[in-house]
């Protein structure tokens, strides 16, 4: 466990580097520090200029990575660098890519986004099981990401902080810390476009907690909860919720 805790994890190329410790979780419990965490694209890692990030990442002694990302933006931007003794999984949770950037801005961000939630939670069925699985195992520290860190990887969020017995607007409020990010993402996107191209959609990098309630909303309306939607459609059992928790969870101080 770090000796100070803290949310955001500091580095220069990545801006929406997270640690999920310190949640209230189920039976008093809460989740450990540094064993999970959430990030936007590591295939910032690479190149001389993100050095210092690689050591700073080594650092944290991460063992497992999950990739969320389709493998066509691994392709074009890069993974995580290999070493020895780290586990990388590309699980893409996503079916139907669309372009965020290039929505127009009478595009509500929230209703919008909670109807792509929704069309994830039922096209990913396979890969997010396999992302729970994969995070359920027993090691090191785990990071799960995909490009910004915030749609497909506050989905994972959200299900590993609901199984792991976390209050919903505890989820809600980890999702909106995106928000801290926002201004940084969209300076990212400009990075990676050919000049002269511009961003069109005022809600690009925006991470409103309106969007996770309404997912929220969605499973309950459909499921009870979002529990009961892991239940239902990801097969997720009291063996797998009981693994979670022996990984994450820790007694609170």
């Amino acid at each position: 466990m770090p000796t100070n805790p803290q949310r955001h994890v500091s580095f220069d190329r990545l801006h929406n580097f997270r640690d999920l410790g310190g949640y209230p979780a189920v039976d008093g419990r809460v989740v450990a520090w540094g064993r999970l965490y959430r990030s936007d694209s590591l295939g910032k890692l690479h190149g001389d200029d993100a050095r210092a990030d690689r050591e700073r990442f080594l650092a944290l002694g991460i063992r497992t990575v999950v990739d969320l990302r389709y493998p066509w933006e691994i392709a074009k931007r890069g993974r995580v660098p290999e070493r020895d003794g780290l586990g990388y999984h590309n699980l893409s949770i996503e079916h139907r890519p669309y372009d965020q950037a290039a929505l127009g801005p009478d595009v509500d961000v929230e209703p919008f986004l909670t109807e792509k939630y929704v069309e994830v939670a039922l096209d990913g069925v396979k890969e997010i099981r396999g992302a729970l699985d994969v995070l359920a195992a027993p090691g090191g520290p785990a990071v799960f990401h995909c490009a910004s860190g915030k749609d497909r990887t506050g989905i994972i969020a959200a299900l590993v902080l609901t199984l792991l017995g976390v209050e919903d607007e505890v989820i809600v409020a980890d999702f909106a810390l995106t928000g801290l990010a926002t201004e940084r993402l969209v300076a990212d996107w400009y990075t990676w476009v050919p000049p002269g191209r511009e961003l069109t959609w005022p809600g690009y990098g925006q991470a409103p907690a309106g969007l996770m309630r309404g997912f929220l909303a969605w499973a309950e309306a459909e499921y009870g909860s979002l529990r009961g939607y892991a239940e239902a459609q990801l097969g997720v059992d009291d063996a797998l919720v009981a693994a979670l928790r022996a990984q994450y969870l820790v007694a609170a101080e």
